[in-house]
């Protein structure tokens, strides 16, 4: 098991590593306004703009505490839904809408950095360069592999009927909060 926590420690977990997972850095600009909404001090983002994400199935995780300190945000109406702790406004993890989506992108901030490599490998797959800050931009690779486990992950969730079994959801399908929606206005000025 992997531990994963907010930096005051108020919001804990772990997550399951075995089996289908991916590792990536993404650099596209709505993973650069997340990491601005949190602000500086959340350290969301890399110096070009990139945000670590270990992919894994919804099912694999569970909190020990705080769960009900979870908040969750949408850029847009049609977003996806960016999990945060709101003790500390540490970023936990990103999903689709709904549970069907059966994965959660978690954000390296809330998992434990001395382990990330042991528990999910040091193959880095490189999306979205193109937005990344400054140059010269990285060069992206890896993008046949992570679809590939990212689509294995799916099916087997689907399939098995785990994707029901996610933290971030009701059994009705809704999130277990209501996200905050950010107006056009806002989402303008994290992007700028």
């Amino acid at each position: 098991m992997h531990h994963f926590q907010c930096r005051c420690g108020v919001v804990r977990g772990e997550v399951d590593c075995r089996g289908t997972h991916n590792r990536i850095i993404c650099y596209c600009t709505d993973c650069q306004a997340f990491g601005r909404f949190l602000g500086p001090s959340a350290a969301v983002l890399d110096g070009q703009g990139g945000t670590e994400i270990v992919q894994v199935a919804q099912s694999k995780l569970h909190f020990t505490q705080g769960q009900d300190q979870l908040l969750a945000l949408r850029l847009s109406e049609t977003g996806m839904i960016r999990w945060y702790a709101g003790c500390c406004k540490t970023a936990i993890g990103n999903t689709m809408p709904s549970p069907g989506g059966a994965f959660i992108g978690l954000i390296h901030c809330c998992l434990d950095r001395s382990q990330v490599t042991a528990d999910f490998g040091s193959k880095i797959a490189l999306l979205e360069t193109e937005t990344a800050l400054g140059s010269p931009k990285p060069l992206a690779h890896g993008l046949f592999g992570v679809i590939s486990r990212f689509f294995w992950l799916m099916l087997t969730e689907r399939v098995s009927g785990r994707y029901r079994q996610s933290p971030f959801f009701e059994p009705t399908g809704l999130p277990i909060i209501q996200p905050r929606v950010l107006t056009s206005e806002e989402l303008f000025e994290l992007k700028k």
